[in-house]
């Protein structure tokens, strides 16, 4: 017997709640990136939307829909927001984790989680296929992180030898595969699976083969 299809409400309820998280989370990485360049609390503010909001309006871009944060300007209040307590905290944190960028990744391992599934979730809504929807997971897990690195002077994830486009693309397969199992499975499943990905790599500094090269040029 086919499993039928979640109802639109229900699949717009758990990828908003899912993509709110994930711009909260992200935001603050973009804060905590901020606190390492000692930055003003405009530039807090910046890395915080940037960060919070970039992954997820690239996606909208590309899938024709309306930009999420123009829709709903509120969300740029939570990056905001997010900066605002990041900022006031920066003495405790910055002390906290020693001014490395440990912490951020980790955050950031958090809003990756959270974006591959909302993105994916998103792109099934509108009425994408498997394909399209797990590249815009992609694509909305990873680009907010990109913008921080760029801004930040730091050598963005996706360019490195880190897990970090696998994680978002394992997470956001398996709530794919699991769609039909219900909306809250498969987003548990995607959640889960791109986090533990991510993780393993911060913890064991896992990465994949990469190309090294086939001699110096003549």
């Amino acid at each position: 017997m086919i499993a039928a299809a979640p109802a639109p409400e229900t699949v717009a309820a758990l990828t908003g709640a899912l993509d709110l998280f994930g711009v909260a989370v992200f935001a603050a990485s973009g804060a905590l990136e901020a606190a390492r360049k000692r930055m003003d609390l405009f530039g807090f503010a910046l890395m915080a939307c940037v960060t919070g909001v970039g992954g997820g309006t690239l996606r909208d871009l590309l899938l024709g829909a309306p930009v999420a944060w123009v829709a709903a300007p509120a969300t740029l209040g939570v990056c905001v927001g997010v900066a605002a307590i990041a900022f006031v905290a920066a003495p405790w944190t910055g002390r906290w984790t020693g001014g490395g960028r440990r912490a951020l990744l980790w955050f950031d391992a958090v809003g990756l989680a959270f974006a591959a599934t909302a993105s994916a979730g998103k792109a099934f809504a509108l009425g994408a296929g498997p394909s399209i929807a797990v590249a815009m997971g992609v694509v909305g897990a990873t680009f907010g992180g990109v913008i921080r690195d760029v801004l930040g002077g730091e050598t963005p994830a996706v360019m490195s030898r880190e897990v970090y486009v696998t994680a978002a693309l394992a997470g956001a397969l398996a709530y794919a595969a699991l769609r039909g199992a219900g909306e809250t499975p498969a987003g548990v499943a995607g959640f889960a699976v791109a986090f533990l990905v991510r993780a393993a790599g911060l913890h064991w500094s896992l990465s994949l083969p990469r190309f090294e090269g086939g001699g110096e040029a003549a």
